[in-house]
């Protein structure tokens, strides 16, 4: 074993270990509180998207029940790995995961990393997600074979890159370090562009850039500024080449094990919550970019053209193969689906 494995080995030890004790006192509150609480984990702080959206969640499910929604943001149980994990064992009934992340246990998952497949515009992408017959319907069944109850995808806003140098274009890329989310397609897709993709857990993001370990990364605008990722990078470049989607699912046991009246509670609070989302969205990422450009006035950002964008289109249709390959005719069948999907809800 590596000394980088025996690093992640102890860390996921000590992660499994602190949210082993902090499960176990809530466990015990929950008792003394004669009230059950279901457990919910997700990928952001409280004050982020996904947290807005954990936060109406919790609201729906507390104001329409006995039952209690316990959040747990970033970080308290561990990384995206950990949380997963122990949504799988059904130590924690709901968890919100990117399909980032879920790739590599749901390969069709990938499909939402294969560039300019997604639109930019917002209202179009409320009703897609809404609507989308591939999301709604055949990815459950792909999410239930790893032991989870899909709820709801939903998107958190266009994808900008942040480098240290300007990007114009895929040549500006050549040999950057870039940070990628342990998924495969989206490693594929760094190196169409031109860069040198390299995967790293959130955690280590910061000071890599910091110590010029890596040289750039992709998020959403509201999270260049929350996590002042802005900080340790120059520009900001919008290729329109993505936009992150993320989804909240429940262990599927436990789902199952509902009541049909329980079942439609937490398919309700899911609904408000998506429409909560959707419309709290709107402007944010205008906002946003606002907060970096005062908190940082020599910070470059870019949109590019039409023009300046044809190379990482043409490094798409690459990418789209791969996944293709990748996944077989499964993976076709989903692609497929939501190209009619994104066309039907034009």
């Amino acid at each position: 074993m590596s000394l980088g494995s025996v690093g992640k080995t102890r860390r996921r030890v000590l992660a499994t270990a602190v949210a082993t004790a902090v499960l176990a006192a809530s466990a015990s509150f929950a008792s003394d509180a004669k009230a059950e609480t279901w457990k919910y984990a997700f990928e952001e702080s409280l004050t982020e998207v996904q947290g807005v959206f954990a936060t109406k969640f919790k609201e729906e499910i507390e104001a329409n029940s006995d039952y209690e929604i316990q959040l747990f943001p970033f970080g308290t149980l561990g990384e995206s790995a950990d949380i997963m994990e122990q949504a799988q064992a059904g130590i924690l009934q709901f968890v919100n995961q990117s399909p980032g992340f879920t790739g590599s246990l749901i390969p069709e998952a990938q499909v939402f990393f294969v560039p300019y497949l997604l639109p930019t515009d917002q209202a179009h992408l409320g009703r897609f997600y809404r609507e989308s017959k591939a999301i709604n319907n055949d990815f459950k069944a792909l999410y239930a074979n790893q032991g989870l109850e899909l709820l709801k995808m939903y998107p958190e806003g266009e994808v900008a890159m942040t480098t240290k140098d300007p990007v114009r274009s895929c040549a500006d890329l050549n040999e950057v370090k870039f940070r990628v989310m342990t998924n495969p397609l989206l490693v594929e897709s760094y190196k169409a562009f031109g860069a040198t993709p390299t995967p790293l857990p959130w955690g280590e993001v910061y000071g890599g850039l910091q110590t010029n370990i890596i040289q750039g990364q992709e998020n959403p605008t509201f999270f260049l500024y929350s996590t002042k990722i802005y900080e340790v990078t120059d520009h900001i470049t919008y290729a329109g080449h993505n936009n992150f989607t993320t989804a909240i699912m429940a262990n599927k046991d436990f789902y199952d094990g509902l009541g049909p009246e329980d079942q439609k509670l937490i398919r309700d609070a899911a609904t408000v919550a998506y429409d909560h989302i959707v419309e709290y969205q709107v402007g944010l990422a205008e906002t946003e970019l606002e907060k970096i450009k005062q908190a940082k006035p020599e910070m470059t950002v870019t949109v590019l053209s039409e023009e300046q964008r044809q190379c990482f289109k043409d490094a798409a249709k690459d990418v789209e193969a791969k996944f293709i390959e990748m996944t077989g005719d499964s993976g076709k069948a989903i692609l497929e689906q939501l190209k009619a999907d994104l066309k039907a809800t034009m």
